[in-house]
């Protein structure tokens, strides 16, 4: 699949550049993708969450009854699971949610991810641009131009750009990352993905180096 190269003006520059079908064309594994996505919004999980337990709250020990005669059940202090304010029963403790995942299903589930994009017809590749200082409105420009104002969009640099990244923060359904930053969470997330200048370069190198 050959895809025209686009300029920030939204018109094609006269250039095309081919995916790797290695990468853009394989049978998706949704599996994979599952795995990547579920593994990646589990890492993100503080797993702070906390209540206290019967032997942490703070309170007297003293028996509330005797044991036998009064009728009803048995009971001993005051910080009893069943009494309000008492500790809690196999309440939530401080985890880590994150898992393992093997390195070669995350670049499948990457692949595949990329490979629905292109099949439907979501990817774009615009040349490199640089902006001299962060402007929110000159990015909303960029959006209007490309037709992408109104979707979830992702620019993918090659390299960090602050001035890029600064001007696109406040903008909605819009994000920039790095090549390095790229995941199959963001890829399934985004309505378009935008290859900025060489990045899409180095990412099909780097599958022809593995």
């Amino acid at each position: 699949m050959e895809l025209t190269i686009l300029g920030i003006n939204g018109k094609e520059t006269g250039k095309k550049v081919k995916l790797n079908n290695s990468i853009f064309g394989i049978e998706p594994n949704d599996h994979a993708i599952y795995l990547d996505v579920k593994q990646h919004l589990a890492n993100k999980r503080q797993g702070t969450h906390k209540t206290k337990e019967r032997a942490e709250i703070k309170g007297s020990t003293k028996k509330i009854k005797r044991q036998k005669g009064t009728g009803t059940a048995r009971f001993g202090d005051i910080k009893n699971p069943i009494f309000r304010g008492g500790g809690r029963t196999f309440g939530p403790r401080p985890r880590n949610y994150g898992f393992k995942l093997n390195k070669k299903v995350k670049q499948l589930a990457r692949a595949s991810a990329l490979s629905y994009k292109a099949k439907n017809k979501q990817i774009m590749v615009l040349e490199d641009f640089s902006l001299d200082k962060p402007k929110t409105g000159e990015f909303a420009d960029i959006q209007k131009n490309l037709n992408v104002h109104d979707k979830k969009s992702v620019f993918i640099l090659k390299e960090k750009n602050k001035n890029i990244y600064l001007s696109s923060r406040n903008l909605q359904n819009s994000k920039v990352l790095t090549l390095s930053e790229l995941n199959t969470y963001e890829i399934m997330n985004a309505t378009a993905l935008l290859f900025v200048g060489g990045s899409l370069d180095v990412l099909q190198s780097e599958v022809t180096k593995n």
